[in-house]
């Protein structure tokens, strides 16, 4: 009996990480990924900033 709650421990604990991922990394209904592009405005306001010649040479 011993060896059943030793091995319930590991799959209790990758039932947990398991359900805490997928709460962690799901979509909200309501923003539909408007900080996604915003952050690929700005990474490519940072490239065109980049690619741009040195203002002072």
């Amino acid at each position: 009996m011993a060896v059943l709650v030793w091995l319930l421990i590991p799959v209790a604990g990758a039932v947990v990480a398991g359900l805490w991922s997928a709460w962690a990394t799901r979509r909200s209904v309501n923003h539909r990924g408007v900080r996604d592009k915003a952050g690929v405005r700005g990474y490519e306001a940072f490239r065109a900033a980049m690619e741009r010649a040195p203002a002072d040479g």
